[in-house]
């Protein structure tokens, strides 16, 4: 991945290293799964992107101001996106878009069914995060007293 910018995805207190991901990916093949473009599209507010109207607010997804649709448009949709799982607490593992934003929006606005994706495994999701609460991987950088 020489050459390449390294990119990060930023959630709450985990970023995730995407060129760790990639590398993760590279090093441990797996099959193509996809994406329903509508119903992540609506998830990350990618529907709500364009209005106009300053009440409206992304709770996950970029802002209106910071997206730059003008590149999502020259996207490669043939490109995987990534799908982290993150579990909080005993809750199961739920899935996170940690990659792939700009092509989910291109999708969209094309009325394309379906996007192809990579599917981490909880594991693998934890590899590739940081926590700026427990440091690299989720762990505690500092015992709490027992």
């Amino acid at each position: 991945m020489t050459g390449i910018p390294h990119q990060w995805f930023r959630f709450g207190p985990w970023t995730f290293s995407i060129h760790a991901a990639d590398e993760l990916i590279a090093a441990t093949p797996r099959d193509v799964e996809s994406i329903d473009v509508a119903t992540w599209a609506a998830a990350y507010g990618l529907t709500h992107i364009d209005n106009e109207d300053r009440r409206t607010v992304n709770l996950i997804g970029p802002t209106r101001s910071t997206f730059n649709r003008a590149f999502a448009m020259t996207t490669d949709l043939t490109k995987p996106v990534i799908v982290a799982q993150v579990a909080v607490g005993e809750r199961p593992p739920a899935p996170l878009l940690i990659d792939g934003t700009h092509r989910l929006y291109r999708a969209w606005r094309e009325d394309r069914p379906r996007l192809p994706a990579y599917l981490l495994t909880p594991e693998e999701s934890r590899q590739i995060r940081d926590d700026v609460l427990l440091g690299p991987g989720g762990t505690l950088i500092v015992r709490p007293p027992t």
